[in-house]
């Protein structure tokens, strides 16, 4: 996927929600960055303060992070067409409990924390149509998330299977099964017993 490709997604997308006159849309461009990276690269790495904020044009990344075992956990997965970082680390300058990684390979638009306080100031409107993209989408990850956890793990997978397809067919079973809150073996017989 070529870089420009990739902003002409972005702007179409920003634009389902308001127009962008072309003045804004050469400032935006300018102030992007883009990158291709493959499963496993770790886009920010917990403990640390998070400074971009990611636009996914194509793959899927996840919110990781380990549990008191070491053992990493998938808190959320997301996809084309969303925003992901962890708010409130880039928000108040703390550190995050949680990192970024590619699921899958992936090409994201780059927005850094200080070329989006750049934009925000030559474009107000800016700051309120992200943030209220990104809280919306926020709300939606934690219901969804939440619908899957008053069921049991067969329910649960047959329910990600339903909800989300696209991620099933494009990452790991190891991600996919701690994203449930399972072991990989048990989602590994749930998955030779499913029937639909």
């Amino acid at each position: 996927m070529t870089a420009m490709c990739m902003i002409d997604q972005f702007i179409e997308y920003l634009r389902l929600f308001r127009d962008i006159p072309p003045a804004d849309i050469d400032m935006i461009t300018a102030a992007v960055e883009y990158r291709h990276v493959q499963q496993g690269t770790v886009l920010h790495q917990e403990g640390k303060i998070v400074r971009q904020i990611f636009f996914i044009c194509k793959g899927v990344l996840r919110i990781v992070a380990l549990n008191d075992k070491a053992v990493p956990i998938t808190y959320f997965f997301l996809k084309e067409n969303q925003f992901c970082t962890i708010l409130n680390s880039f928000n108040n300058n703390v550190p995050a409990a949680e990192g970024i990684e590619a699921a899958c390979e992936a090409s994201v638009i780059v927005l850094t924390k200080n070329a989006l306080l750049g934009l925000y100031n030559t474009i107000p409107y800016l700051q309120q149509l992200i943030n209220r993209i990104m809280q919306q989408a926020l709300l939606d990850k934690i219901q969804l998330r939440n619908a899957y956890f008053n069921e049991d793990a067969t329910t649960r997978y047959r329910q990600f299977l339903m909800r989300q397809p696209d991620i099933a067919l494009r990452v790991s079973l190891g991600d996919i099964a701690s994203y449930l809150g399972i072991t990989q073996q048990s989602l590994s017989r749930i998955r030779r017993n499913t029937r639909f």
